[in-house]
């Protein structure tokens, strides 16, 4: 007998990802896996070509899909037609282009009491009023506008819709009053504009999007309508993935590298470093964020002509502090702290440094460093934790725990699964199909813990933490940030 199973969606700047768990053990049985471009500006037809192929491994066996969630980045900008046709390709949450227009946002409305953020160029908002600057025609042209996971929804629903997790991510939807903040869009792209452009309904957290379309479980190879959880971003899902309770400390380390809390309150940071986001439960999720975390290793690697394994296996040889070289990874600009422009810098580089193993440890520290800035603006808005738990694709490996617990001087652990995002994404589909709600799931399906690294609170100097301070202040009145 084919057993009742539910799949939970990842989609991600570089892949997507899916597993198959099931609904009553969550046990997972299969999973599937395909690539994105990963470039910073993608045509949406290439999550879709994925999706489609990572269902179908995910799904080979003798299994009863009956739900499905989808987790997806955040912020990127998809903007449809009358028709329901893209207009263009989406910039995504790490293109930077909308820099100077965020900030004319900024000047222009106190957006952290209105929805829990200052801008960066990362929010959907911000995206939409660089349209409006540099492609106005294509504006015009616009008749819906929404976030990846969004569309994603919308591909397999018929239905334009999100949660308030993602909705967060907008800019123009704020998590305290839980509503969409037309006036504030008005700002990006016009009062007319903002009146008559639709945006995703925002759904409960165990409120179905839709059900599946019979055209979309055609191509999927699944039962035409199974119910469509409403998603949510991937950091929410990751949340859900590990089972994080308010009072929990999160990192995820990803292509984007990420800190964050659930909580009971609804912050605003008026320094911009700390996004005011809703999480996937009812609650609310202050969340930091680096645009440089893995690639930064994956980027020396390949300049080596070595693999990612081989990378972190010589840089983990090599004692924290990399023999006085310091790296500040701002390979592509960064959000935390906000330096759209900034560009990586090394200093310390000697002849006895100039080495491929000290290099690489310093892109390991840097990264390290960089999330243990996170942790601390977040303790500046009194999110604070006792311990951090790890998740995201560089949690596999102990180089990546053991800097982040140096790092941070907090004990790091990692739960079983992996894949927390797209498990997260999948607790949401069960909760829908078994009519629970999503903290009873979140509490049975809690994964066990897997790894714990201790912090080496003696190592902790060598990360440098006050000179890389010095260099980020160094930078702002230089002129690369706001």
């Amino acid at each position: 007998m084919a057993r009742a199973v539910v799949l939970g969606v990842d989609s991600s700047t570089q892949s997507t990802k899916v597993l198959t768990i099931d609904v009553e053990t969550s046990d997972v049985m299969a999973e599937g896996r395909a690539p994105h471009s990963g470039a910073d500006i993608q045509d949406p037809a290439e999550w879709w070509n994925a999706l489609l192929e990572a269902v179908h491994q995910a799904t080979a066996g003798p299994f009863q899909v009956i739900g499905l969630a989808v987790a997806g980045q955040q912020h990127g900008c998809v903007t449809l037609d009358a028709a329901g046709q893209t207009v263009r390709p989406a910039p995504l949450w790490n293109n930077v282009a909308a820099a100077p227009d965020a900030e004319r946002l900024n000047a222009a409305a106190d957006f952290p009491a209105a929805v829990g953020s200052r801008l960066v160029a990362s929010f959907t908002i911000a995206k939409l009023a660089h349209l409006a600057r540099t492609a106005p025609d294509e504006l015009a042209r616009t008749a819906a506008v929404c976030l990846p996971h969004d569309w994603l929804n919308f591909r397999l629903t018929g239905e334009l819709a999100t949660d308030r997790g993602e909705a967060s991510g907008s800019g123009w939807w704020s998590p305290r009053e839980g509503r969409d903040r037309r006036d504030l869009l008005a700002l990006a792209i016009g009062a007319e504009t903002a009146e008559r452009v639709r945006l995703p309904v925002v759904r409960g957290a165990v409120e179905p999007a839709g059900a599946l379309l019979a055209a979309a479980a055609a191509e999927l190879g699944l039962p035409a309508g199974i119910p469509v959880g409403p998603g949510t971003g991937d950091n929410m899902a990751a949340a859900l993935g590990v089972g994080a309770a308010p009072g929990e400390l999160v990192v995820s380390l990803g292509t984007s590298g990420t800190a964050f809390a659930v909580s009971d309150i609804a912050t605003a940071d008026e320094t911009g470093e700390v996004a005011g986001f809703a999480d996937a439960t009812g609650r609310f999720m202050p969340l930091a964020c680096m645009l440089n975390c893995t690639r930064v290793v994956d980027t020396i690697a390949a300049m080596l002509g070595i693999e990612r394994a081989e990378a972190l296996e010589r840089a983990g040889a090599v004692a924290p502090g990399a023999g006085g070289l310091l790296l500040l990874p701002y390979l592509a600009g960064e959000r935390t702290p906000n330096l759209p422009t900034a560009t990586g810098t090394i200093t310390g580089l000697t002849a006895a440094t100039a080495t491929p193993d000290l290099l690489l440890r310093a892109a390991v520290d840097g990264v390290a460093a960089g999330l243990a800035y996170c942790v601390e603006a977040l303790a500046r808005l009194g999110v604070t934790a006792p311990a951090i738990t790890l998740t995201g694709g560089g949690s596999a490996h102990p180089t990546w725990r053991h800097a982040i617990a140096d790092a941070t001087g907090l004990p790091v652990t990692v739960r079983a699964g992996g894949e927390h995002a797209a498990r997260g994404a999948a607790m949401q589909a069960a909760a829908i199909v078994r009519g629970e709600s999503i903290d009873a799931v979140v509490a049975r399906w809690r994964p066990a813990v897997t790894a714990v690294a201790p912090p080496r609170l003696e190592r902790r100097e060598a990360f440098a933490l006050d000179a890389r301070r010095r260099m980020i202040a160094a930078a702002r009145e230089a002129g690369s940030g706001r």
